[in-house]
């Protein structure tokens, strides 16, 4: 019954990453690292996969069968093999990511206001992350001033230094002082980095995938050795 709870808590966890509620995964899809969305989908089976098998696993003591032991023992090897590779896949494509922000920032620089699918689609995760984090660019609103960049090939640094989601608004969302935020005063414009709320959605879904998971087997492994002690008496 454990195994099946664990099981099962595996399982929603990975549905919450899949589901992104941050809505980040189009910096990972953009870079290529997305593998922390692939560790997710495995968990999702795994942890299926876990409870289906466990229920067998029951039946197979129940019933006193060896060779439905011994198939039970086999099929839970499998499924831990296959979360062992959700969590090492998860984890090692974490880094690619948080590790610096340049990734993020080139990123940012090439895709925002690109008239492209991944350009619009990189755009609308940043105008919503910068509006409902209150931040700015990667590391701060000078990221759009000192590199070369799409949106600055399409804005004049005159017109519009930054994107106006970088504008500090009230409640209504409305923005305070359009003139004062684009002539960057301190009271108008976010001045914080948007890179420490990336980092932390990223390490929320690859801590969730690969650290809960690898739990989840460290609590089954005594239930495993001790069908493994069964079956051998039996």
């Amino acid at each position: 019954m454990l195994m099946q709870l664990a099981g099962l808590a595996l399982y929603a966890e990975s549905v919450w990453v899949t589901a992104d509620p941050y809505k980040v995964y189009p910096i990972l899809g953009v870079s290529g690292k997305d593998d922390v969305y692939a560790g997710a989908w495995i968990s999702i089976f795994t942890g299926f996969a876990f409870f289906c098998i466990c229920v067998f696993g029951i039946i197979s003591l129940v019933r006193g069968n060896r060779l439905m032991v011994l198939l039970y023992l086999v099929l839970i090897l499998v499924v831990y093999l296959f979360e062992c590779a959700s969590c090492i896949t998860a984890y090692t494509h974490r880094d690619f990511v948080v590790s610096n922000s340049n990734l993020v920032t080139k990123q940012m620089l090439t895709y925002y206001s690109a008239d492209t699918h991944q350009g619009r689609e990189l755009t609308r995760m940043w105008d919503r992350f910068m509006m409902e984090q209150q931040c700015c660019g990667t590391n701060s609103p000078m990221d759009w001033v000192n590199y070369t960049s799409v949106f600055r090939g399409r804005y004049p640094e005159v017109v519009a230094p930054w994107p106006f989601y970088c504008c500090k608004r009230d409640p209504n969302f409305i923005i305070l002082n359009e003139e004062g935020c684009r002539l960057g005063h301190v009271d108008y414009i976010n001045t914080k980095g948007c890179f420490d709320h990336i980092k932390h959605a990223v390490d929320s879904y690859a801590w969730g995938v690969s650290w809960f998971g690898f739990a989840i087997l460290m609590f089954t492994c005594p239930v495993v050795l001790l069908v493994i002690y069964h079956y051998t008496t039996m």
